[in-house]
Parts: C-alpha cells; structure tokens; sequence
C-alpha cells in the first residue's frame, strides 16, 4: 500500500512539474525565495503592531520564531529520518523532472521546511488577526498553497511533501497561537 501511494505521489509531481513553462519559472522562483515573504511578514508584524500594541507584537514576533524553529526542527528530523530522495535525486525520475533551479538541494524530501514554515505563520496570523481582518485567512491560505506550489513547480518536492508540510505547520501555527494566548492571560500581557 504504501508502494502505491509513492507511486501515485510521483504520478501527481510529474503532472503538477510538468505544467510548467519557460514564461512562468521566474514568477515561481520568486514565490520560492524565502526572502521574497519578508514584505508580507512586516506587514503581518504592522497589523498585529495596529491591534495588540507594541509589547503583544513583540511577543508575537517570539512566538512565530519558534513557530518557525519548530517547524524547520521537525522537517530536518524527518528528512533524515525517513530520507526519502528529492525528485531530482530520484532515478526513477531521471529526465523526467523539470528542475527550475540550478541545483536541486539537499538530498531528502520528506517534508517540505518551506511549506511548513510558510503554513505555521499564516495559520498563526489567522487566528491572531481574523477578528478584526475578515479576509485575512483566506488571503494568507492562498499565499500558503502559493509557495507550496513552487516547491513542486521548481521540481524540488513531492506533493505529499508538501501536504505533510502544511499540515504539520497548521498544527504548529495552532499549537503556538494557543501558546501566545495562554501566555497573555497567564502573565496579563
């Protein structure tokens, strides 16, 4: 059974990789770049400035690094655990992988660091923002399904790498929100 789903998973990543084209790559290397999210994480950081006060977003700032160091602790632990192989690494999928980036990466794949860290602060701003922001939810999901997405348009990550990814990182976003709100009554912040 298991057999069965790697192999649907990489049925599924040679579909979704091979949509891609020469016109779109720089858009999806963009999405990709970890550095290219700093604008939107400032705004995320005014907003909560604008709602909770300067001492609350500074609490919040922890809360969504160790949301972060979280997220990325536990992909690095199951990459070495389980070492499954990137697509580019994987001979299966020699010359059938369209890898947009110049190298591929480290050598294992399961889960997706990016689509974990990314789905760990929108979850988290989610719930830290929704009452006031109405949209902001759906906004920072997409944004989410966005750079996981690029994960598999640059050829760099299975689907269930992805999948895996956000929802350990909707499970952390959620765990530290719940954190951060204990915290604020426990310590009336």
């Amino acid at each position: 059974m298991l057999e069965q789903l790697i192999q649907y998973d990489k049925e599924l990543f040679l579909l979704l990789n091979n949509l891609g084209s020469d016109t779109w790559d720089s858009f999806w290397m963009f999405m990709t770049n970890k550095f290219s999210s700093i604008p939107l994480y400032l705004f995320l950081l005014f907003l909560s400035y604008r709602q909770l006060g300067l001492k609350k977003t500074g609490i919040v700032l922890v809360f969504i690094a160790l949301t972060i160091t979280c997220t990325n602790g536990m992909a690095d632990f199951f990459k070495y655990g389980v070492q499954r192989l990137r697509p580019c690494y994987d001979t299966d999928l020699d010359g059938l992988v369209r890898l947009v980036k110049n190298s591929c990466g480290g050598k294992f794949s399961y889960f997706s660091a990016h689509a974990s860290n990314t789905m760990g602060v929108a979850f988290f701003f989610t719930l830290l923002l929704k009452s006031k922001y109405r949209y902001i939810g759906i906004l920072l999901m997409l944004w989410a399904l966005i750079v996981a997405y690029s994960r598999i348009y640059i050829g760099v990550h299975f689907p269930l790498d992805v999948l895996s990814g956000m929802a350990i990182g909707a499970l952390f976003g959620w765990v530290f929100f719940k954190l951060f709100i204990f915290a604020g009554n426990k310590f009336r912040l």
